[in-house]
């Protein structure tokens, strides 16, 4: 199942809708189903670090290094010091490596409009649906608890807090097997 670029899906909607499960659900599934599978996360929290204060990695921030490697038995993290303004979306990506599909939650005025990375809107009500047709192109798939099948978009509908395999088949049609 290897793709030659993977293919990039955003998931947007507004606060609380259900975004970080609607990821969760796909790749719980798609992994099941043999892809591997990326997330990229925005934490707009101005403060946030993944460092922990008074730890050897953040010793070493303070000290002045900007990328620091922690390696431990089970995982590897790099920790870049560096702003979100100053990144590329690509760049972001390549940080991804080998995998067929990559998840971004977040990110909205990088991704909005990019027509290679396309979007899966998780709406809550009809006005949501709505705005989210304005503001993102292109939409793969609405999710939710807003069912958007009577608004007659030729967008598919599916729930994935429900029905994630509906929503990983359409995934899968759509961009994974072209």
């Amino acid at each position: 199942m290897k793709n030659l670029k993977p293919k990039i899906i955003a998931v947007v909607g507004t606060k609380k809708s259900g975004k970080t499960t609607t990821i969760e659900n796909l790749i719980k599934e798609l992994t099941r189903r043999g892809y591997k599978v990326a997330a990229i996360k925005h934490v707009p929290e101005p403060n946030f670090t993944i460092d922990t204060p008074g730890k050897d990695t953040w010793r070493y921030a303070q000290a002045g290094a900007t990328t620091i490697v922690s390696a431990s038995a089970k995982e590897i993290a790099t920790i870049e010091k560096t702003s979100l303004e100053t990144i590329t979306l690509d760049a972001l990506l390549e940080k991804c490596g080998d995998n067929d599909i990559i998840f971004i939650e977040g990110l909205k005025k990088k991704i909005a409009k990019k027509p290679n990375i396309h979007k899966i809107a998780v709406t809550r009500t009809m006005d949501e649906a709505l705005t989210a047709t304005e503001t993102y192109k292109p939409i793969l798939a609405f999710s939710g608890a807003y069912n958007t099948e009577n608004l007659n978009f030729e967008t598919p509908y599916a729930d994935s807090m429900k029905d994630a395999e509906k929503l990983a088949n359409i995934i899968e049609e759509k961009l994974l097997k072209k």
